[in-house]
């Protein structure tokens, strides 16, 4: 199995930034995509940004230019910068970890961006 704890969520103001951060521990053998999905209240789950092995990203339109996805392989950690936020970004984070033998999912993170 593989545990997922993220961090870094919170309240801010629009305009404003913050840094979600997804660490991996347990089976973390051959993690290959990592990524941030969130999920507002009343709203389906969806992606926001991925990230492969090799460094290859990919974001959803409502976040390019805004977020920045990266990865510490060494440490089995993923991040997510959110600069620019928007109220409209307001949801529950969560990080997705796909290995070779696990699709992990965190326990999400609240971020809250007020007008």
């Amino acid at each position: 199995q593989v545990q997922l704890v993220e961090s870094g969520g919170g309240l801010v103001q629009a305009g404003g930034s913050l840094r979600l951060s997804c660490a991996a521990s347990g089976s973390v053998f051959n993690i290959r995509n990592m990524g941030w999905f969130r999920q507002a209240p009343g709203k389906q789950r969806e992606l926001v940004a991925t990230i492969t092995n090799g460094g290859s990203t990919n974001y959803a339109d409502s976040v390019k230019g805004r977020f920045t996805i990266s990865r510490d392989n060494a440490k089995n950690t993923v991040y997510l910068q959110m600069n620019s936020l928007k109220p409209e970004d307001t949801a529950v984070y969560y990080c997705r970890v796909l290995s070779t033998w696990h699709d992990s999912w965190g326990q999400g993170t609240q971020v809250t961006v007020s007008s």
